[in-house]
């Protein structure tokens, strides 16, 4: 059985270890756990991952976040993966940091990666795990707060995240959504 594991971020030092590409270093914790490394592919930084039995193939789109559909779209048709072996993981505003929701389905609530894919698939209907990054910022700055890096009194939360997303990805892949939904959904208070 094989999953496609989409994280979310924007190619380019200036955006580096920013909240808006905690995708980003979720898979790279990932893959630095399995000693792996991401090599240049169409549309993506791509890697691959075999756990328990399943072929895991991991990617970080290099089209920047408004157009991350292109490269979940080519990923699932090039492994022939269906959509419900999908996971794409993304900064949620409105989740707090420390705080992660896995979900099967939903609005994209504004995030402009999440409606690239949407409007690529045409539906709504895609595994996502959101990670709280929070909403500590003042009227008028979203984007600057999104593209900001996170502080050092965020770290603790940050690699608590970090540690639960990588945790999350390798149960989903091996015991399936409904069963990693409730267990972590509840376990992390979402």
């Amino acid at each position: 059985m094989k999953y496609l594991i989409v994280g979310l971020g924007n190619i380019g030092e200036e955006y580096a270890n920013t909240r808006h590409n905690i995708g980003f270093m979720v898979l790279d914790e990932l893959a630095r756990r399995n000693d792996l490394k991401f090599d240049s592919g169409r549309y993506a930084f791509t890697s691959s991952l075999k756990h328990k039995g399943k072929t895991i193939e991991l990617i970080k789109p290099t089209t920047y976040m408004n157009l991350s559909g292109k490269a979940l779209n080519y990923w699932l048709q090039s492994h022939k993966i269906s959509v419900e072996n999908s996971l794409t993981i993304v900064d949620d505003l409105a989740l707090p940091l420390g705080k992660l929701r896995l979900r099967m389905q939903g609005s994209a609530a504004g995030h402009n990666g999440l409606g690239n894919i949407e409007e690529t698939l045409k539906s709504n209907q895609y595994p996502r795990l959101r990670v709280g990054i929070g909403d500590n910022f003042p009227k008028g700055r979203q984007i600057e707060y999104v593209l900001g890096k996170f502080t050092t009194a965020e770290q603790t939360e940050l690699a608590f995240s970090i540690d639960k997303a990588c945790e999350i990805i390798l149960s989903f892949c091996t015991v399936g959504a409904a069963q990693t939904m409730n267990f972590y959904n509840s376990q992390i208070q979402v």
